[in-house]
Parts: structure tokens; sequence; C-alpha cells
């Protein structure tokens, strides 16, 4: 093996990857991603949101006070469709508006309680499928996941990401 390449329990190298294992790893994550959005989505279903308005819940919940524009970069949606999403939040009473305090032209976001009834219910089931799934792979295979995912993201996010994380799982 070249120096360098670490082995796993497979034999495959982490440096060589062939294109089938490459496939099998696209195929991990839609199915992975599939299961991590399905006991969310059977939530939102009733009450007739989709997983847009679940992104913007998280995020809202995450940084209480966020902006419009933040939410808006963070999403990486269009202007017309984070708006639909948000005025639909706001007129159900799950999310509230307010006037920027330095910037009056800014919105930042809150969740109220219904809000974080809402966003407790979607998270606490997505927790639940990670938290298992973290179990039976254990801390090193945690450690790799994150490193992996990390890798994936767009350097701008991956600042936003390493700047909000607050340290737990």
């Amino acid at each position: 093996m070249a120096s360098g390449a670490a082995a796993v329990p497979g034999g495959e190298s982490l440096l060589f990857l062939t294109d089938e294992q490459l496939r099998k790893g696209i195929e991990a994550m839609f199915f992975a991603y599939r299961a991590f959005t399905a006991d969310p989505d059977r939530i939102l279903e009733n009450h007739q949101y989709g997983r847009a308005h679940h992104r913007a819940i998280h995020f809202i919940n995450r940084q209480p006070g966020l902006t419009v524009n933040a939410l808006l970069a963070m999403l990486g949606v269009t202007k017309q469709s984070l708006n639909r999403v948000l005025r639909t939040l706001v007129e159900d009473g799950l999310v509230e508006a307010r006037v920027g305090r330095t910037d009056k032209r800014e919105r930042n976001l809150f969740l109220t309680a219904k809000g974080a009834t809402l966003e407790r219910e979607l998270s606490d089931a997505q927790r639940a499928r990670m938290r298992a799934a973290y179990r039976a792979a254990g801390p090193a295979a945690v450690a790799g996941f994150r490193q992996v995912l990390e890798a994936m993201m767009e350097p701008e996010m991956r600042r936003f990401y390493r700047n909000g994380r607050d340290g737990g799982a």
C-alpha cells in the first residue's frame, strides 16, 4: 500500500477508491438521507409543511434573531421561495419577525412557543435516529463521519458550521 493510504476493514484504500466504491457511498448517502428525513416528513405532513419549512425552523432555533438575509444565504434558496415559507410560518404563529435593533430594514427571526414545540418534535425524531446510528458505529466512526461531511461542505458553509455549532452531537 502506498504511504499515507489508510486501510479500512474491507481492505479498501481511502486514497484510491474505485468508481464502484464511490457509487456505493453515494447510494449510502441517498438512503441515509431518506431515512433521516422520513420521520420529520411525517410530522411536517400533518402540518402541511415541507422540508424548506423544517430547515428554516431548524436554523431559526439554532440562532434566535437570525436575519432573513442570513437565513437566505444559509439555505441557498431564492428570496421568493424563502418569503413564501416565512410568510406561512409567521401566519401560522410559529415564527416572529422583529424589526432589527441597529438596522430598521432588517428582520430578525425568532421561534414562538408554538414554533419551538414543533422544532423540538422534529429534532427529537432526528436526534433519536442519529443517536442510535452513532452508538452502533462507535466514536471513531462518528469522528470520521463528521470529517467526511465537513470535507464535502462548501467552504462558506463549513465556516458557518464550525462557528455555529455548540460542540454537542
